[in-house]
């Protein structure tokens, strides 16, 4: 996994484990990040559960923090995860939420698959009330392929792009 600059103020940074944990903590106890990435009803993360997340999804793809430039220093604002299972993404930051800065993630992240001779991205679970995550990813080509509901019955659908 490398580090990926997206811009001079813009990057994604390869997650540190276990120091990346306590900037992600209150992103994970954010009542919106979490009715939107995780569902509604789920319960604020404590420092353990984040950590088992991160470890998962290092088996499954390459996880980043996105980091924005903010002289002298790069600030954490939210992670991704690239994996041809799943491509999640938050910005735990609410100041950094809706300016565009994750449509020039996975925009990026969607070159990078492309040289890396991946045939497909999949986004595995919006949920149907996650209106500016539908909209960013069917922006960038997305195309909905399933509608399904989870383990607690809220309505989510998927995505599949072809690289």
């Amino acid at each position: 996994m490398i580090n990926l600059h997206i811009h001079n103020y813009l990057r994604l940074r390869a997650i540190q484990l276990p120091e990346d944990l306590d900037v992600a903590l209150p992103w994970y106890q954010d009542q919106e990040v979490l009715y939107y990435s995780e569902g509604e009803g789920t319960k604020p993360y404590d420092w353990s559960t984040i950590e088992r997340m991160y470890s998962y999804l290092l088996t499954v793809g390459d996880v980043y923090m996105i980091e924005i430039h903010q002289a002298p220093h790069w600030h954490p604002i939210g992670d991704v995860t690239l994996s041809k299972e799943m491509l999640p993404i938050i910005i735990g930051e609410k100041a950094y939420r809706g300016i565009g800065v994750g449509r020039l993630v996975i925009a990026h992240l969607i070159k990078y698959a492309r040289e890396l001779g991946w045939n497909e991205l999949k986004v595995k679970k919006i949920y149907i009330y996650n209106t500016p995550s539908i909209r960013l990813f069917t922006s960038l080509g997305f195309q909905n392929i399933a509608d399904n509901f989870d383990e607690k019955g809220r309505a989510y659908h998927s995505y599949k792009l072809m690289l």
